[in-house]
């Protein structure tokens, strides 16, 4: 990654270290080398300059294409390796990209949700599956928690809270043959989640909570 990211993250360091409490758990478990899918809970804008400095290699990210209207903030996030994806998965140009950065054996995260769910995980958007399918791209879920205190965007220079980012062990898809469809997708989505879920506490995981 380039300057803005580096520098980003480096001025995010220290704000946390003034006005937060940060903590990492399961560091080891992110693999060295290799291409990375991160999935992630979503709960507030805080949570990708948060996995950014939480996990230990660079990451790439998928995010809404609003988030990309205004030309300067479309600046700033492609610096930061951001680039724009619809969440329903049907930006073809998008997610070859996605496939791309895998090939590279780079770090993608993706927030399942496709939006931010401060009150307890939602059901997931199954474009991710399409994505998470790619062979040899192990998925490593992460849980956040804290991040839900954080409101409009200027809060994340000040970010005043208790934040956990909390790291599970990488799992791969099983391989499915024949026809893909929109079940295999929900599926596999659905399987993706319950890893995720399984990283936070009871009150967090909304729809994937244990029945």
């Amino acid at each position: 990654m380039g300057f803005v990211y580096q520098t980003s993250n480096i001025l995010f360091r220290g704000a946390l270290s003034i006005f937060g409490h940060w903590e990492v758990e399961g560091s080891e478990c992110v693999p060295p080398k290799g291409p990375i899918i991160v999935a992630s809970n979503h709960q507030s804008n805080l949570d990708p300059p948060l996995l950014a400095v939480s996990i230990p290699r660079p990451i790439n990210y998928m995010a809404k294409p609003g988030l990309f209207a205004n030309p300067i903030a479309s600046m700033f996030l492609r610096a930061y390796g951001a680039f724009p994806l619809d969440p329903q998965g049907r930006d073809l140009k998008a997610i070859q990209q996605s496939i791309k950065m895998l090939n590279e054996n780079k770090v993608l995260a993706v927030f399942p949700e496709g939006t931010r769910s401060p009150g307890g995980m939602r059901k997931a958007i199954p474009g991710i599956a399409m994505i998470a399918m790619r062979p040899g791209a192990p998925i490593l879920p992460v849980g956040i928690t804290g991040t839900e205190v954080i409101g409009p965007p200027w809060q994340i220079a000040m970010p005043k809270g208790r934040f956990k980012v909390n790291i599970g062990e990488p799992f791969s898809i099983p391989s499915l043959e024949g026809k893909i469809n929109r079940t295999h997708l929900e599926s596999i989505t659905t399987m993706i989640m319950h890893r995720v879920a399984s990283l936070l506490p009871e009150n967090y995981r909304g729809v994937y909570a244990l029945k």
